[in-house]
């Protein structure tokens, strides 16, 4: 359950960081201009991240296991990291604002801390409940390994009270 939650929480983050960075488009309508590369590199590195972020958000859904969520979340953090150090390195040449890259780094961190709480969850199977085939491959009961004797309520040869 908590998997799932952090799964879902780490899939809101670029959504934030995506309404922070609607400050870089006009307000009202204008002739249409062509944005600085700057602001169109930030734009692909943060689709990027958003992408990687559905894709968690999806294996969330179809309750992917641990291991693959962990692979999932590693990529989604390097997606992440990248565009906070193209925000950082770019802040004054970019005109990006400070509150952007503060969220990025605080969107980071909150990540990490996720992937590493997935990850534990992969590396202890300890922790999973046992499928199916872990439940039929013990024994099965037959004539040899059945053991008889008096039990407590065993009224076949006499009373339960005891004799």
């Amino acid at each position: 359950m908590n998997l799932r939650r952090a799964m879902f929480a780490a899939c809101m983050l670029p959504l934030w960081v995506g309404a922070a960075s609607a400050q870089f488009q006009p307000a009202q309508p204008a002739p249409p201009q062509k944005e600085p590369p700057c602001v169109q590199e930030f734009f692909k590195l943060r689709d990027d991240a958003e992408k990687k972020a559905a894709a968690i958000k999806a294996a969330n859904e179809r309750k992917a296991p641990p291991k693959e969520a962990c692979a999932l979340f590693g990529t989604f953090v390097a997606a992440q990291q990248k565009l906070l150090k193209y925000a950082s390195e770019n802040t004054t040449w970019c005109g990006i604002p400070q509150q952007v890259v503060d969220g990025l780094k605080q969107g980071v961190i909150k990540v990490s801390e996720i992937r590493t709480k997935v990850c534990q969850a992969a590396a202890s199977p300890a922790a999973q409940p046992p499928t199916l085939s872990d439940a039929l491959s013990n024994p099965v009961p037959d004539s040899n390994n059945i053991k008889t004797g008096r039990g407590t309520f065993d009224t076949l040869t006499g009373s339960p009270l005891g004799k």
